[in-house]
């Protein structure tokens, strides 16, 4: 959808802030470009839409030549979110957000109908944020108008210039997971610019990780964070890059536990001594579709039947959620081990030992280009 050809862009003072950079984006792709303050990210941004022209070399959109296309033209066929939102103070919330329709022609009813959806996309009640005005609402909402506006016109490709710096870290945060959802929704092919790796690591599908003026390295989440390519890009993502990694390695099946399984109507009696002929101290108790209930002490059960001893559990995710997420949970509810569901379905449970086995086989997996199912991990000493 984007290309890049040996594009340079320099000034007359000698900066040159661009330095024959060629990559590609494909359609549907959410590529974050991330360096420190200066190296040349937003420029290349800025190159796509025109904002600024490049020296030399040549920016292709949908296999268009830019350079050939009207700016003003292509840039109505361009979403584009910036830090401090830029929404017109004197226009309501609908009226801004239907700004790139009503440029383009479309009719007043179509625009507002539009801006609307959009806003109920994002999360903003039209019936009650539409006839408000920006300095009406919090940052974070004024943040999610903006993405709004950006998609009104249903643009192909979306540019994002830290668009989420300038809020707190927790509606930072929020903004992230809403934007991750939308981009589920409507897939477009987005250049989104931070000097935050981890921001970059948890949104990007690839990470363009820029030094002064060029790519460092260009790769996904996981392979930036495990394989650095250099000792710049080890330096920028930080001695703590393992456990960033954990934010970009998803929970499978095959990483999980399976312990000892008690049913709700079970004989407490007979579960007991079960348990005491495994040499378990607890089971997972699930009722008779195999559905999540709870967990029981082998120590607790006593008369009567599983469920008048079971307890709540409180640490579960997903499968599919990431390790970030499971080791958070279980720090979160002092747990040995979280339980992970397939919808209602209990599938076994990840303990900090499978965790971090879970990590190693994804490094490995990575290095040697095979699924981590397929990689047998030594036993770590001492472990």
């Amino acid at each position: 959808m984007i290309r890049f050809e040996h594009v340079t862009k320099g000034y007359p003072d000698g900066t040159v802030a661009v330095d024959d950079l060629s990559f590609e984006v494909a359609e549907g792709e959410l590529v974050t470009l991330v360096g420190p303050s200066g190296c040349g990210k937003t420029t290349t941004m800025k190159m796509v839409n025109r904002l600024i022209e490049p020296t030399s070399g040549r920016i292709f959109l949908d296999g268009e030549d830019i350079s050939t296309l009207d700016p003003v033209v292509l840039r109505r066929r361009i979403g584009y979110v910036i830090q401090q939102v830029g929404l017109f103070p004197h226009k309501t919330v609908l009226e801004n957000t239907a700004t790139v329709p009503h440029l383009l022609g479309w009719p007043r009813r179509k625009a507002r109908e539009r801006a609307a959806e959009l806003l109920d996309l994002v999360g903003l009640d039209p019936a009650t944020h539409g006839a408000r005005y920006p300095d009406q609402l919090s940052g974070g909402q004024r943040q999610r108008v903006g993405v709004a506006r950006a998609l009104a016109a249903d643009p192909p490709v979306l540019l994002m210039d830290e668009p989420f710096g300038a809020v707190d870290p927790v509606v930072r945060e929020r903004l992230q997971s809403e934007f991750l959802r939308l981009q589920q929704q409507v897939r477009k092919t987005v250049l989104f610019v931070t000097h935050d790796i981890e921001e970059a690591v948890r949104l990007g599908d690839r990470i363009a990780v820029y030094g002064s003026g060029r790519i460092e390295q260009f790769d996904t989440p996981a392979t930036v964070l495990g394989a650095p390519a250099t000792p710049y890009v080890a330096d920028f993502v930080g001695s703590d890059r393992g456990l960033k990694r954990l934010s970009v390695t998803l929970i499978e099946s095959g990483d999980l536990e399976q312990p000892p399984v008690v049913r709700l109507d079970d004989s407490a009696r007979e579960a007991a001594a079960r348990l005491a002929d495994e040499e378990a101290r607890w089971a997972v108790v699930l009722d008779g579709e195999g559905t999540l209930h709870g967990w029981v002490a082998a120590d607790t059960l006593g008369e009567g039947a599983v469920r008048d001893h079971a307890r709540r559990m409180e640490a579960w995710l997903p499968v599919g959620s990431s390790l970030k997420q499971a080791f958070s949970a279980m720090l979160q509810h002092d747990a040995g081990w979280i339980a992970v569901l397939d919808g209602d379905h209990f599938l076994g449970v990840l303990t900090p030992g499978r965790l971090h086995g879970a990590l190693r086989r994804s490094v490995e997996a990575e290095a040697r280009d095979v699924s981590r199912g397929e990689v047998r991990l030594e036993a770590v000493p001492g472990a």
